[in-house]
């Protein structure tokens, strides 16, 4: 099964914290929709050995397209690709554009899942944030959006700075009240060269703290998990049946295709990333040029990849899979490297299964840096 993502780079107004790829600018946004068509066109030969189980808008702000033009796309997406019956099909969408009237139109569209970019129920944090909606908004949506929709993830921040303990349980219990089957939560990180870095750096606003990002974690895991979520990879918390299927095709390595400026495919051999400009994603695809460079990824690039992937998530790093794609070399190097991580209760054995430990999870992508192999072919 395949998975198809596609990049919606358009974005009313630029979030802080942000350094994804998108434009404030909506002057080529028919143009755009017109180029995300002629590239699955272009690349509908790729996944024409495998059936696409799950579509999803991402962004930028992929709920700044109109109904029109989000047909367009899903319906080229079954032009070109072999569709299985009822497939996930996400939207990611901001509570300032889910008025009643378009969760309405969504509803009757190919479109059965939103994902809706609360960030915090708290207008102090929205506002440090440059979101642009309101916490009245951000809860308008989800009780409208539940009336149309069965399948609903929203997304959390924690870490922001002056957040307190007591405000991130609040914002937790608040999502909780709606019922809604899926969270997705990410720590607050400040990434170069984009507005918090600056305001930080100026002493503007405090810098996010790694302590306290921590015991959020831990706050949010441990009080999901008595609401009935699992945590089946760090960031994203689903009830039985709720596990998003796009997510979860990138971190058990299958096969995706991305479509648009700055969208990256993974075919299981190659990974390949298309340029990240919109003039330049448009003047090529006009020409019917595709704006991809391609990586074929070694065998330590491949190994190194599933660690990464693998101890984020319930399903772990197999031993036997190591040993049967990669070779006894790897799995004994992995064995060795874990020794310590497991002596540190990071990290333990289940079976010839490697999984990280409740106090292992918030530190993995460390963790697993520390299992990589280098130097092997």
């Amino acid at each position: 099964m395949s998975a198809i993502y596609i990049h919606i780079p358009f974005c009313k107004q630029a979030c802080h914290y942000c350094d994804f790829h998108f434009s404030t600018s909506m002057g080529k946004k028919e143009a755009m929709v017109q180029s995300l068509m002629k590239e699955m066109l272009l690349r509908k030969n790729e996944l024409q050995e495998e059936h696409v189980e799950t579509i999803y808008f991402g962004g930028g702000t992929p709920s700044v397209l109109d109904i029109g033009e989000i047909n367009q796309l899903a319906d080229a997406v079954y032009t070109n690709y072999r569709v299985i019956q009822n497939p996930e099909i996400t939207l990611e969408a901001n509570p300032d554009d889910l008025f009643r009237n378009r969760i309405v139109e969504l509803a009757k569209s190919r479109i059965n899942r939103l994902s809706i970019g609360v960030q915090s129920f708290f207008d102090e944090d929205l506002k440090l944030m440059n979101r642009a909606h309101n916490a009245l908004e951000a809860e308008e949506s989800i009780k409208d959006a539940s009336q149309y929709f069965k399948n609903i993830s929203i997304d959390l921040i924690y870490g922001i700075p002056g957040m307190t303990n007591a405000r991130w349980k609040q914002n937790i219990e608040k999502a909780l009240s709606f019922n809604i089957p899926h969270i997705s939560s990410y720590a607050l990180t400040v990434e170069p060269k984009t507005a918090l870095a600056h305001f930080i750096e100026k002493g503007v606003v405090q810098n996010v703290d790694d302590e306290v990002a921590q015991v959020h974690f831990h706050i949010l895991s441990d009080t999901l998990a008595d609401a009935g979520y699992t945590c089946y990879e760090i960031s994203n918390f689903g009830r039985p049946g709720y596990f998003s299927k796009n997510n979860t095709a990138y971190w058990q390595q299958k096969t995706y295709l991305g479509i648009g400026p700055s969208a990256h495919s993974y075919d299981g051999q190659r990974r390949g990333w298309n340029i990240r400009s919109n003039p330049k994603y448009l003047r090529a695809i006009a020409k019917g040029e595709l704006p991809m460079e391609v990586e074929v990824l070694s065998k330590t690039d491949r190994y190194n990849e599933y660690v990464m992937t693998g101890l984020r998530t319930i399903w772990g790093v197999s031993l036997e899979k190591i040993r049967g794609h990669y070779g006894d070399v790897y799995s004994q190097y992995i064995t060795q490297q874990a020794e310590k991580h497991i002596h540190n209760h990071l990290l333990y054995w289940d079976g010839d299964t490697l999984l990280a430990t409740r106090k292992g999870k918030f530190l993995v992508d460390g963790i697993a840096s520390d299992l990589f192999m280098v130097n092997l072919s």
